[in-house]
């Protein structure tokens, strides 16, 4: 099965003008099925950056809470990357600079100068490489991961789990970005007004939707082909099939 939804998933790299070559196709087919056990987590999705790291995530209980990402060069050997905290995020926006070194270990430093009266002290701080590269993933993840309305329920236990009775969207409903929600932790979740109660499902509208993000314009959508694609990270595209 998870063979299966990867190469179906591959091919959606096209678009944006990623590709990736066949000896990788057919790693990431025997790596991820080895990595993920099929009873603990679902079929992960993988990007490649610039300095060639590939990236698999696998999802638990929780489709929003219990994520684990892990790194490969080569798709078969895999690594845990550690979660973002907030000070691991405050440390890689104050030392890490320019493109990725392809190396986890490599040590990012930023020193400032503090001045008291006479005396000069150094402030160093250091972050390497492969939390640089957690911190990276969660950044995309947050601002790009998208999941078409109803995808996703919420359960009596207040777990966010797949709702296996969803059929996928409309063509009508497809063309709307009010039936496209972030699949992240709400952030600033809008009040609805009387009219827009009437289609409301605490069960499924639990999460942002994209037509309420501040600036407007951070997705676009392309009715002919189906498309919706962050404008923040152009990597970032959602492939609709309408039923």
């Amino acid at each position: 099965k998870y063979c299966c939804l990867l190469t179906t998933a591959l091919p959606s790299l096209v678009y944006p003008g990623l590709t990736i070559r066949s000896n990788h196709r057919r790693s990431l087919h025997a790596g991820v099925v080895r990595i993920f056990h099929p009873g603990k987590m679902h079929a992960p999705r993988s990007r490649m950056t610039s300095e060639d790291y590939f990236i698999a995530q696998g999802r638990g209980v929780d489709e929003i809470q219990d994520k684990k990402n892990l790194y490969s060069f080569n798709c078969m050997d895999w690594f845990l990357l550690p979660p973002a905290t907030g000070s691991m995020m405050a440390k890689v926006a104050k030392a890490a600079k320019g493109h990725f070194m392809g190396d986890p270990s490599y040590v990012y430093e930023h020193i400032e100068i503090s001045r008291q009266g006479d005396r000069e002290e150094q402030l160093v701080t250091k972050v390497n490489e492969e939390s640089r590269l957690a911190v990276t993933i969660h950044q995309i993840e947050e601002e790009v991961a998208v999941i078409p309305r109803g995808a996703f329920i919420k359960s009596p236990q207040d777990l966010v789990q797949i709702n296996r009775s969803f059929c996928g969207l409309s063509e009508s409903e497809a063309r709307k970005l009010d039936n496209f929600l972030h699949c992240r932790e709400p952030k600033n979740l809008k009040k609805r007004s009387i009219l827009e109660m009437g289609d409301y499902n605490p069960a499924i509208d639990f999460l942002e939707v994209l037509s309420d993000d501040i600036p407007k314009g951070e997705n676009s959508q392309s009715c002919f082909i189906n498309v919706i694609r962050s404008n923040l990270w152009p990597y970032g595209v959602l492939q609709i099939c309408c039923v």
